[in-house]
């Protein structure tokens, strides 16, 4: 068994998140689609589960604070103020400055892998792959632009292994994926030469929450007992959320981006040392608009793919303890249109954490970020 404990100070592009693990969080995720070294690599891969000789229980969580700020931005309004025909002026522009928009959040996760032969695992799990809080109190005078973008999801997983021989090894799995967002937005009109609000108009008001089915399929090869290769593929819905848009009862539509990735792990031989990689794919391309069924686009994203590239080590210092560490680049999924809702930038993680045995069968892990 394995007892995780993580923090983390960054999220992934777009509203990805990075929190399947302690374990993986302190290499930064390097080689996780083939590590092994607790059940949470079936979230990553699920051919991974044949690498296990017994049941292996791994849960935890992870601590994640988001530290947003808007800097040197300014917001401007023109001629949408009237009075009796007449407008009031040409223009209102302010500084849209604001300290600090982030939240602290707590991401639990649960990993079970149960091995039925030497052929055949099979594995449960509950984590979470994406999600995103931003709020604006009154203070910000784009309240169109910012309010609160509240995103929350859960996965829960059922997935098999299958051994075909010393070297290669599969696995496929099915997700059901929970998904719920909340998004306020409103419209304020500013007296051009005082900047005082006039009136505050409703502009967006959307509270919906729905189910989804993906899936996802792995494999594994094995030079030998220190060298293998992982990789996967992650399918992601469209996730169909019911619920109120603007007091109208709607279906808000959020496409959730597909994943692929490959790692690398290899054991140096006659040294303590491990090194691991691994290159993700997220196709952040199919988040192009926020829709509902009735109401028709919300806001458009338009964002491109994204990247991850993380190289880490792993040192066995003794029985006891384990030490890792970890560095990824990771490439934004918003191009030409930004938003201040959902932030996002190539971002650099480096990320280091240990494993300390209490026993011969259970563990506790922590990383940071």
């Amino acid at each position: 068994a394995s007892a995780s404990l993580a923090s983390a100070q960054v999220v992934a592009a777009g509203f990805q998140l990075n929190a399947q693990s302690a374990t993986g969080l302190g290499r930064a995720f390097a080689g996780d689609a083939v590590i092994a070294d607790n059940a949470s690599v079936m979230a990553r891969n699920p051919a991974a589960m044949a690498l296990f000789d017994d049941v292996e229980l791994s849960l935890g969580f992870v601590s994640i604070t988001s530290q947003i700020e808007v800097k040197d931005a300014t917001y401007s309004q023109n001629n949408l103020l009237l009075s009796q025909g007449a407008p009031l002026g040409t223009s209102y522009s302010d500084s849209s400055n604001y300290s600090d928009a982030g939240d602290t959040s707590f991401v639990p996760n649960i990993h079970l892998i149960v091995p039925v032969n030497d052929k055949f695992a099979w594995g449960v799990n509950a984590y979470t792959n994406f999600a995103t809080k931003t709020e604006f109190d009154d203070s910000f005078v784009g309240t169109e632009y910012g309010g609160l973008t509240d995103v929350k999801s859960m996965n829960l997983g059922l997935a098999g292994s299958y051994r075909m021989n010393d070297q290669w090894s599969f696995g496929a799995g099915l997700d059901l994926i929970y998904g719920q967002g909340k998004l306020q937005r409103s419209l304020r009109a500013y007296n051009p030469a005082t900047g005082d609000t006039l009136s505050t108009k409703e502009a967006l008001n959307a509270d919906a929450d729905g189910w989804a089915v993906g899936f996802n399929i792995g494999t594994v090869y094995e030079l030998d007992d220190k060298n293998r290769f992982g990789f996967s593929y992650r399918y992601s819905p469209e996730l169909k959320a019911d619920g109120k848009v603007n007091g109208v009862d709607d279906t808000l539509i959020m496409p959730l981006p597909d994943m692929a990735e490959f790692s690398g792990y290899h054991e140096i031989e006659d040294t303590k040392f491990a090194v691991h990689y691994s290159v993700q794919w997220i196709g952040w391309e199919s988040f192009d608009v926020l829709a509902t069924k009735k109401a028709g686009t919300l806001n458009e994203y338009q964002w491109q793919n994204g990247m991850h590239y993380s190289i880490g080590g792993t040192y066995f210092l003794n029985q006891d303890w384990t030490l890792r560490a970890g560095y990824m680049y990771d490439t934004s999924a918003q191009d030409q249109i930004t938003s201040i809702s959902v932030p996002d930038s190539d971002r650099q993680w480096f990320s280091a954490g240990f494993t300390y045995a209490i026993d011969a069968k259970s563990n506790i892990d922590f990383g940071f970020t």
